[in-house]
């Protein structure tokens, strides 16, 4: 139910963007989230976006990312500029209901956990070398 797409190599300093397909979605108010992985460490989320406008950015992407979807339950974009070595990573989108507790969340500034989700991508990898 989920795609991404728009992985590959950049140098740094470059910009990627990133897009997440939605389909059969069927919730009245969804919760995307952008999340990242390197082998060994735990699943990062990047940037969240739910379908009533709220934004919440991770504090090492803040400035440099930026989520954005005309229609939350269609595509997600997730534009990155000014790239460095530790953004290489498996960028996965994830999506589940708008829940009253994700929304606090979001309203909190905080990203929720990659364990709320229920749907996901297959994943696109990102690296960025010189």
């Amino acid at each position: 139910q989920l795609m991404e797409s728009g992985g590959g190599l950049v140098q740094p300093g470059e910009s990627l963007t990133l897009s997440c397909r939605l389909s059969k979605v069927t919730y009245a108010s969804v919760c995307v989230t952008w999340f990242r992985q390197v082998p060994g460490k735990e699943r990062e989320g990047v940037a969240a976006i739910g379908t009533n406008g709220r934004i919440v950015y991770a504090n090492s992407v803040k400035g440099r990312f930026t989520i954005s979807a005309a229609n939350v339950k269609d595509t997600v974009y997730l534009l990155m500029t000014n790239m460095s070595l530790e953004d290489t990573a498996m960028y996965y989108c994830a999506a589940d209901r708008l829940t009253i507790g994700r929304d606090r969340r979001l309203g909190q500034g905080t990203i929720p956990p990659a364990s709320d989700f229920e749907f996901w991508g297959q994943g696109t990898q990102v690296s960025v070398s010189s």
